[in-house]
């Protein structure tokens, strides 16, 4: 089998995975005649056939099924030599330290990571999650270079002073959780009028940190419960304790047991926004995270 190439292994596999030369050559960059040049080499190499040609596509022999146990390995090595490779001729290396506030931290930050480690793969980043006033003091004292917050009405007025600031595209606006069985869940939009008589579940924690409430238009809420994170308070809407006011950033990643709805109000002005905070003269690493964070 010496006459084996390594480009001959990878259009096998891509052929066997797409079902087709056609498909094959489109997802390589490659021209239909020159997979087939390539599959037939491979064959005189293998000295059988490997693909059976169908009216649609076509599929796998047994000799085929018996090389593309060992050629998948091969290319999946070849891949991670490439990535490896880049990563070395690439600039930007090293470590990266980010910081966000819960929501964003298990929302769109972590596509935002894979963006970043897709385009710089020796580029190591480390998340870690707090509320928007920790990750001040610790971007301040050089803990973390970048920082995603929630500024805006009825949150403290950070101090921003010295600080490189970018706004984040939103995500849908303002809404509640509930569980599957509340009423509201299987409506497209709850209109404000009928949150009044809610149960909420809303959040606790230090002085001077920013927390969910209640419906903030509402006037003499009914508090149920006080939870210190929002997977406790999801826990609990779960369960059918109450319902919590959710940002739509989050109304992808709510757990199991919990439907997200937005609320129609017109007298609610949603004057909240998230920021990505960093050094004024920030890294290039810094500087390619917030690219991404940016890109959405």
């Amino acid at each position: 089998m010496s006459g084996m190439t390594l480009v001959g292994l990878r259009v096998v596999v891509e052929v066997a995975r797409r079902g087709s030369f056609t498909a094959a050559a489109d997802a390589l960059g490659y021209t239909q005649s020159a997979v087939s040049r390539q599959v037939n080499a491979m064959e005189t190499a293998v000295g059988s056939p490997l693909f059976e040609r169908r009216a649609r596509g076509v599929r796998p022999t047994p000799a085929c099924e018996a090389l593309l146990g060992h050629a998948r390995q091969v290319v999946a090595h070849l891949e991670a030599a490439e990535l490896e490779i880049a990563g070395l001729r690439d600039r930007i290396a090293g470590r990266l330290a980010v910081g966000a506030y819960p929501t964003a931290a298990a929302s769109f930050v972590p596509r935002a990571i894979a963006r970043v480690k897709a385009a710089h793969p020796a580029l190591a980043v480390r998340l870690g999650e707090a509320g928007s006033p920790v990750l001040l003091r610790r971007l301040r004292a050089g803990r973390i270079e970048v920082a995603v917050i929630a500024v805006g009405d009825g949150l403290p007025d950070y101090d921003l002073d010295g600080l490189r600031t970018e706004s984040v595209p939103g995500g849908r606006g303002p809404g509640i959780a509930v569980a599957n069985g509340h009423p509201f869940a299987a409506q497209s939009e709850v209109d404000v009028r009928d949150l009044a008589g809610q149960v909420w579940i809303v959040g606790a924690g230090r002085e001077g940190d920013p927390q969910f409430g209640a419906w903030p238009t509402l006037s003499d809420p009914v508090i149920g419960h006080e939870a210190r994170t929002w997977q406790t308070r999801l826990g609990m809407v779960a369960a059918g304790l109450g319902a919590s006011v959710l940002p739509g950033l989050a109304a992808d990643i709510v757990p199991r047991g919990v439907t997200w709805v937005p609320v129609r109000d017109p007298g609610l002005v949603e004057r909240r926004r998230t920021v990505v905070v960093t050094d004024e003269n920030r890294s290039p690493a810094a500087d390619a995270f917030t690219r991404a964070l940016r890109e959405g």
